[in-house]
């Protein structure tokens, strides 16, 4: 049952029949585009943040282009490609690492010269531009005409599409979906499919499922045709004015991003709101309007066929959402498209469908996954306010390291105030506070952005410097907790974990889970705290998505319960090698190798309170994450300072983590870690149980890898010196040809160099040492440079400094 007849609705309803899946029924409160799909402006580009997401991009143009060959009905879609604009030197650094990230992903990227893209635009002004940039497979689409055609291709599969029948409730049992009720009758059915548009969130408030979305006024101009505009004109970007293009029957669609949005919708939308639009904003559109006419001159004399301003429904960090509710089984949802729905409509339409029928998403989809929502944003107003800044930063600069600062703080940990006054620079995730640095004395804890080396880049050299000569403490509270309670605790977490966590009390286990390509969908260290309970630790952002795969793939016989103890701890890591001298001060307890070995925990006391300790480290360096009770944890922190101060303790923050976990290896989840990513491909072979007979999820699938050469593989690579900036997405190639892309990257300080982690394509006929020969460079922000692969951690301390 799919909710919803725009182009999301009917791409989902195309795919599912296309995949043969049973009876497939579409309703339509009223008709067919009569939402958000008939005002939409048209755009199709292709180019995102993520590799999987561009490739879904991908195929939405690959559909459009051969739509009308299968149904007879024309789409509208013409590859007149695309052009972005850049009007100033940060802008232009910005459109070049676009570039690279393009080629990274496999699509045709060309920078241009100010007088190359008037070349192809020559209706505009370029006395401001520094360059361009030109993907020639973008292109435009009748939104209208390519919904009717996913429609009539459902149709001709057995697809049964209703109009003018709302859906008036959801019927939900034992927490899944069982059927709808409408006007028309009751209808039973397993899966709903929530493609409502900018109704999504009250769509999904009939089943208690949470959708976090906003309606935003979305305004664009049609003009009377003029000289000068050809058919095939590309359509146009052009951030720094804030504005878009497109070629509409000799004239020009104009529209853009505000950066003070009027949101719409917020006390309910009319029911009788269908090919409807709100009344035109000139007063508000005139911010757009005056620097369009400064790149487009001719605006200022021809004229205006209307203005359309429709409400288009966005999100609170500007990615759309797919998949299924963690809340209710049966449920998924397609929805705020953030206004590139006709972009993403077809790639998301079969995504969707995929993972309807294989149970689970068949590649990596974390960047618009449900799952990345938690509890704060059920909150509307906080929705609300989020979603009116990612409007707002929809052409800003996406500056690296960028913060969002709206609706903050949400969620702090206890020591938030404290290391305020330390002189944290917080930043934000998941609603967590966190410090991602520490300023000293006379300088401002406050980010300035910029693509080269930013105000924080020495002051972190400091906290790293620390943790790898004396010792520095990580408040790392915002971790995700959970306990997994019950007699079969132990036999959920042997099926669901790659691992062998199968460990006498006491001891911690570092391991992945895996879907049933082998694909890695957790990354978690697990404790066994008794014989029937275990304690589970994961990623800040990734607590809803790691709760739902462990429910969901669970027996459903286990006497296993799964509690989210997030905030009943704080976590304090005591890393470096002065590390077990400050814990020892503070205890009786000894934390010597031979008593306190790698891999394990204790319960230890520490001013009167239980404490925790888990001997684990992302950092590369002797320590110990304290899991304190919150009601503890000023007390601890205070003790740890203060009995670190002969030792040279220092404060730390996450921009220091993740250079000292990329000098020793350690890997991210949802970056150098995905579901499109086996442990055996990650080089985590050793962390998988294959030596064993126990089934595990995943096993047959690795079990089959594991026969043949593998196709891609991990690897490391380094930049000497601090002058290139890595940020990720950089191409790598080797002797010429591209085999990958870096996935995360950033700045060793102990080892000078920058870092990047990828992986390796590796064709068919490669040889045993294809990734260790060959010359490698990088492709940085349209540069190549050279660089070293590495297949071991650039920095490894003495074994007595991790183990002893």
């Amino acid at each position: 049952m799919i909710i919803g007849g725009g182009v999301i609705g009917t791409s989902t309803a195309y795919h599912l029949a296309k995949l043969g899946y049973g009876d497939v029924v579409l309703l339509e409160r009223a008709r067919l585009t009569s939402g958000s799909t008939f005002h939409a402006a048209g755009l199709v580009g292709q180019l995102r943040t993520s590799a999987s997401i561009t490739q879904l991009l991908k195929y939405s143009v690959e559909l459009y282009e051969n739509l009308e060959a299968e149904t007879g009905l024309a789409t509208g879609f013409k590859r007149n490609g695309g052009l972005r604009l850049a009007c100033n030197p940060e802008r232009w650094t910005e459109v070049k690492r676009q570039a690279t990230t393009a080629h990274s992903f496999g699509l045709e990227m060309h920078l241009l010269s100010p007088k190359e893209a008037r070349d192809l635009w020559p209706i505009m002004e370029i006395d401001d531009l520094v360059g361009a940039a030109f993907l020639p497979t973008d292109g435009q689409v009748d939104p209208s005409d390519l919904t009717q055609s996913l429609a009539k291709g459902a149709r001709q599969r057995g697809v049964k599409i209703v109009e003018e029948c709302p859906v008036t409730e959801i019927v939900v049992k034992n927490g899944r979906v069982t059927g709808v009720r409408t006007p028309l009758g009751d209808i039973a059915c397993e899966v709903v499919v929530n493609c409502g548009g900018i109704w999504a969130r009250k769509v999904a408030e009939l089943a208690n499922v949470r959708v976090p979305i906003q309606a935003m006024q979305h305004q664009y101009i049609i003009t009377e045709p003029f000289d000068g505009v050809p058919k095939n004109l590309p359509t146009l970007r052009d951030p720094d004015l804030l504005c878009y293009y497109k070629e509409e029957v000799g004239g020009l669609t104009m529209g853009g991003y505000e950066p003070n949005p009027i949101p719409w919708g917020q006390s309910g939308i009319p029911q009788d709101f269908f090919f409807q639009l709100l009344e035109p904003d000139w007063d508000h559109f005139e911010q757009l309007m005056a620097p369009a006419i400064r790149r487009v001159p001719a605006l200022a004399k021809v004229g205006v066929r209307k203005l359309i301003n429709g409400p288009e429904s966005f999100t609170p960090d500007g990615s759309f959402i797919l998949g299924e509710a963690p809340e209710v089984r049966g449920f998924f949802v397609g929805a705020g498209f953030n206004a590139y729905g006709m972009a993403a409509g077809g790639g998301a339409g079969r995504a969707l469908a995929e993972w309807i029928v294989e149970g689970s998403p068949t590649t990596d989809l974390w960047p618009v996954d449900i799952r990345r929502f938690g509890r704060h944003h059920d909150d509307h107003r906080w929705v609300l306010d989020r979603t009116r800044e990612a409007y707002a930063k929809h052409y800003t600069m996406a500056w690296p390291f960028e913060e969002d600062e709206s609706c903050r703080p949400v969620k702090v940990s206890p020591l938030y105030l404290r290391l305020k006054e330390q002189r944290a620079c917080f930043g934000s995730k998941m609603g967590w506070e966190r410090p991602n640095w520490f300023a000293p004395p006379g300088v401002e804890p406050q980010d300035e952005y910029t693509y080269g080396r930013q105000n924080w880049f020495e002051h972190v050299r400091r906290e790293h410097e620390a943790t790898r000569t004396r010792v520095a403490v990580f408040d790392q509270t915002s971790f995700a907790k959970f306990s997994m309670i019950g007699r079969d605790a132990g036999r959920v977490l042997t099926w669901l974990c790659a691992n062998d966590v199968d460990k006498p009390v006491g001891k911690l286990v570092y391991t992945q889970m895996c879907n049933r390509r082998g694909g890695i969908e957790c990354d978690v260290t697990v404790s066994r705290v008794a014989e029937d309970a275990y304690y589970i630790l994961t990623g800040t952002a990734y607590g809803t998505h790691d709760a739902d795969w462990i429910r969901k793939n669970s027996p459903p016989d286990a006497d296993a319960r799964l509690v989210d103890v997030t905030g009943m701890y704080t976590v304090l890591s005591v890393m470096g090698p002065s590390s077990r001298a400050v814990l020892s001060t503070l205890t009786d307890s000894d934390f010597g190798n031979e008593v306190f070995p790698f891999g394990t925990f204790q319960e230890v006391a520490i001013g009167g309170a239980a404490v925790r300790a888990l001997r684990m480290t992302f950092v590369g360096e002797l320590g110990w994450e304290l899991h304190v009770p919150v009601e503890s944890a000023l007390m601890v922190y205070d003790r740890v300072m203060a009995a670190g101060a002969p030792f040279g303790i220092v404060n730390a923050g996450y921009r220091a983590i993740d250079s000292l976990r990329l000098e020793k290896g350690y890997k991210n989840w949802g970056s150098d870690l995905t579901p499109n990513d086996t442990p055996l491909e990650a080089g985590h072979g050793w962390a998988v149980k294959l030596k064993s007979d126990v089934p595990f999820l995943g096993r047959e699938a690795l079990v089959e890898q594991r026969k043949q050469p593998l196709r891609k593989q991990f690897a490391m690579f380094s930049v000497e010196g601090d002058r290139i900036v890595l940020l990720g997405r950089e191409t790598v190639l080797r002797n010429g040809e591209r085999v990958g892309y870096l996935t995360s990257a950033g700045y060793g300080y102990t080892v000078e160099r920058g870092i990047g982690y990828g992986y390796v394509r590796m064709p068919a006929e490669a040889s045993a040492d294809f990734m260790t020969t060959g010359n490698y460079e990088l492709e940085v922000a349209g540069a190549r440079v050279p660089c070293e692969l590495h297949t071991k951690p650039l920095y490894d301390p003495k074994m007595e400094r991790v183990k002893s």
